[in-house]
């Protein structure tokens, strides 16, 4: 399909020339040549590459992890451990289906976006107005404008008048914008400064435009955002470090039970039982995977999600819970979420009497029973004190000069009493040179108290007026000798959370960057404000980070907290830049945040979001508030502790078990625990490892990101491995002459007394009695798991079906004594860890 110019080739070009260009003029296309070029430009749709149902089903199961945990299911049920399997088996398909809908959400998010294509249009074709479908325009179509309307494609203005829209769908700004048919005096690519391009999407406030279409579906912005927004694909760190996780037990165990194999068959030659060993060897692998992640993370998420719901925080992807943990930058558009993103009366200059009244009165002419649209007419109208609310009825109306991009002010002309006023209502700039007066006071101290509100972020609008003799429709032609009333400015306030809110986050270790589309002006005023900068000046816009070198940029998106003027994709590409080097969580709202939002880390929205924006995150703030998210990602770090908590437990004792057993297997002519064995070891140890999900947390593992650190779980395990394989030797020494089932018997038992103290081991860093107190949950199962294991040597199913012997009170006393030993040793070992290993890091 063929493909037009970007939109910013035409903001500086004059009207007829656009015209010869798309082969059109004022009377619109013919029927005929409309439908030629449906065939050459494509439908007027927003498309994206269809996925189907079943290929991203199949993606979920393309994970290292899951080919452990299948591969684990399969094996059990050779071993015919069925329980064991079965609930393997359970959790790949839960984690399966929740990976589905995540991915699967893409579809509907193209679906969504697809609303902002209008159903109809009113064009000119043949000279005359028709009403035909969206989807059947093409470039060089005219089309018809008015108030409520949404813009069906991107569009150049050749008529205006008064014509307000609203961008907020694409640049995040809450005040509408003044379009123009005039050419403008320099070619722009920014949105905010196409002030004679209408976009497709975005809404007409009020006025009536007549626009050529330049750019239909995909080619128009919103269209472009819908490609960057349905093809970018999203993967959590949670993601990403269970899988390098995976990857990294699966070569470690490959790996070395080929070499246990080989060695028992060359040491061993003629009296190895190959297919006993090959079953020894297949338990030994179940027992170091640890497959009771996915419950533990479940059951972590789950419990997180509940209590955030308390906080009227809604997650939607469970493992974000997690993800909050780890963001190191959190990236925010300013309105909604550290501002009201509403506009309200400031301050006034010199004095407030008279001066809303008369900004009030000349708002746009709004028909009886209607609300005024434009953010200043809303804040101006809000503001009045009840007495003025009784004087603004007593006025009436008549006529009104709309405001023009090129006057920069508008007025209306209103009666009360028979008397007729004047009032012109605009930029302070356009309104001093046409006043007889300044009230007194000096211009160049009015041009002071003007900078000074632009620095604070204000927007100001100065007020005039003239008492005129009789009504008259040339308003324009009065604007001189006026009297000026006053200056009003306008402010979008903070919310009360967000200075606190940025300071609680400074405490955790999260950097909060602004990216807006508003101006440099009032972002940096609004992060002067919060605390963020020091200094208001210290601000990037898009254009100055998109003009630097790309190692330039990577510096630049560190260096600033505050990115102004950025356009969607600018937003994404901040994202891609900081998530080098950082875990990045974005909270944004509007669809021009739903690129940056897909890609992010963490994708979070507010209430009242755009069904776009809410599609593509994470999880919804039900309110408006940045100081929620923070409470959340202290929620996500408590869970990241007692996930990792787990993964540090099981791998360490695993992976000493596992050494233990597959190193003495080449001494002795019997195996040192059946297969069985193995897998009972495995199940019982697993329930209080699964406890560890409710398990409290200490106040110093919250207050850092956390991310995962394969180099250094692997490092722990293999040292708290080492560790507690000197402890199995022990067993093995003691009891190995007595015979087969003792040594079996004994060393289950101390293998399994050891895995449960050594929960209590590694639940902190700190020695165990200054730690936070365990769960009611985690020592209770921890309790039903070592009675289990004492008593089941004891009965006849562990007899008769692990061949195990009832354990003498000498031998008991002495597995005791070996698993008190273990505990001290370990302690001291972690202690030692953390702070000469772990510390210098």
């Amino acid at each position: 399909m063929a493909k037009t110019p970007d939109f910013s080739t035409y903001t500086k070009t004059d009207i007829p020339t656009i015209l010869t260009q798309l082969n059109t003029d004022q009377s619109g296309l013919s029927q005929q040549e409309a439908i030629q070029r449906i065939n050459i430009y494509g439908k007027n749709e927003l498309t994206g590459n269809q996925t189907h149902w079943y290929d991203v089903l199949l993606r979920q199961f393309k994970s290292p992890f899951l080919y452990l945990l299948v591969g684990a299911a399969a094996l059990s049920f050779l071993l015919r451990q069925f329980i064991d399997g079965s609930m393997i088996l359970l959790f790949v398909g839960i984690n399966a289906l929740l990976g589905f809908y995540q991915e699967f959400r893409s579809e509907k998010t193209l679906q969504l976006l697809k609303k902002y294509v209008v159903a109809n249009t009113k064009v000119l074709r043949d000279g005359q107005e028709q009403t035909v479908q969206s989807s059947q325009l093409v470039p060089g179509d005219i089309v018809i404008v008015k108030p409520g309307d949404i813009i069906p494609a991107d569009i150049r203005f050749i008529k205006t008048k008064s014509l307000i829209v609203n961008e907020s769908l694409l640049t995040g700004e809450s005040v509408a914008v003044t379009k123009t048919h005039e050419s403008l005096s320099a070619e722009t690519s920014e949105i905010y400064k196409a002030q004679n391009i209408g976009f497709s999407g975005t809404t007409i406030v009020s006025g009536d435009g007549l626009g050529v279409v330049l750019n239909t579906g995909k080619n128009t912005t919103i269209g472009k955002i819908t490609a960057l927004t349905v093809e970018t694909k999203h993967e959590s760190n949670f993601e990403k470090g269970i899988s390098k996780l995976s990857a990294f037990i699966l070569k470690l165990i490959a790996s070395t039970l080929i070499l246990i194999v080989v060695i028992n068959i060359l040491l061993k030659g003629s009296s190895v039982n190959i297919p006993t060993l090959i079953i020894f060897a297949i338990a030994l692998a179940i027992s170091v995977i640890p497959e009771a992640l996915p419950v533990v993370t479940t059951f972590s998420f789950s419990r997180g999600a509940l209590r955030l719901a308390k906080h009227n925080v809604v997650v939607k992807r469970l493992s974000a819970i997690e993800d909050l943990g780890s963001i190191e930058i959190l990236c925010t558009d300013k309105t909604g979420t550290i501002t009201e993103n509403k506009l309200t009366v400031s301050s006034f200059f010199p004095e407030k009497d008279g001066t809303v009244l008369m900004g009030a009165l000349a708002s746009s002419i709004t028909p009886k029973g209607k609300k005024p649209t434009d953010s200043f007419d809303i804040a101006l109208t809000e503001s009045l004190s009840k007495e003025e609310q009784k004087l603004f009825t007593h006025y009436t109306q008549l006529d009104e000069a709309p405001f023009d991009p090129k006057r920069r002010r508008n007025s209306v002309l209103v009666s009360n009493g028979g008397k007729y006023e004047l009032i012109v209502r605009g930029a302070y700039e356009s309104i001093a040179p046409l006043c007889k007066s300044s009230l007194h006071q000096s211009q160049e101290e009015m041009k002071k108290w003007v900078e000074e509100q632009g620095r604070q972020g204000k927007r100001v609008i100065a007020i005039a007026k003239r008492t005129i003799s009789e009504p008259t429709d040339k308003l324009i032609e009065h604007e001189k000798e006026l009297e000026l009333v006053g200056l009003i400015s306008f402010v979008d306030p903070l919310k009360k959370t967000a200075h606190a809110a940025i300071k609680k986050a400074e405490r955790l270790g999260i950097k909060i960057k602004i990216i807006t589309g508003d101006s440099k002006d009032v972002a940096g005023a609004i992060a002067f404000q919060t605390g963020l900068i020091t200094d208001p000046a210290e601000v990037l816009t898009g254009d100055e980070l998109d003009n630097l070198p790309l190692e330039k940029q990577h510096e630049a998106v560190s260096k600033y907290s505050v990115f102004a003027r950025v356009s969607p994709e600018q937003k994404h590409s901040i994202i891609q830049l900081l998530q080098e080097k950082h875990s990045v969580g974005f909270l944004g709202e509007g669809i021009n945040d739903a690129p940056a939002l897909k890609v992010a880390n963490v994708a979070i929205v507010v209430q009242g979001a755009s069904d776009i924006a809410r599609e593509a995150s994470d999880i919804i703030l039900l309110n408006k508030s940045l100081h929620v998210i923070i409470n959340g990602i202290t929620e996500g770090r408590e869970i990241f502790g007692n996930t990792a908590k787990y993964i540090n437990a099981t791998l360490a004792s695993n992976f000493g078990n596992f050494y233990t057993v597959a190193i003495s297997s080449l001494f002795i002519p019997f195996l040192p625990l059946l297969p069985l064995q193995i897998l009972l070891i495995n199940l019982l140890t697993d329930f209080p490892m699964i406890a560890i999900a409710t398990d409290n947390v200490d106040s110093t593992e919250i207050k850092n990101p956390r991310n995962y650190d394969i180099k250094g779980i692997a490092l722990f395990a293999t040292i708290m491995g080492i560790v507690s394989s000197f402890d199995d030797f022990l067993f093995f020494a003691l009891f190995y002459k007595i015979s087969p089932q003792v040594l079996q018997t004994n060393w289950f038992i101390g293998s399994i007394l050891t895995e449960l103290v050594f929960i209590y081991v590694v639940r902190s860093k700190r020695v165990f009695f200054k730690a936070s107190r365990p769960a009611l949950s985690l020592i209770i199962l921890t309790i039903v798991a070592a009675i289990s294991t004492l008593v089941l040597p004891f009965t006849r199913l562990g007899q008769e079906v692990f061949e195990f012997t009832p354990p003498t009170t000498s031998h008991l006393l002495i597995i005791f004594l070996l698993v008190l030993i273990f505990f001290v040793t370990t302690q001291s070992v972690k202690l030692m860890y953390y702070k000469f290993i772990d510390g210098k890091k």
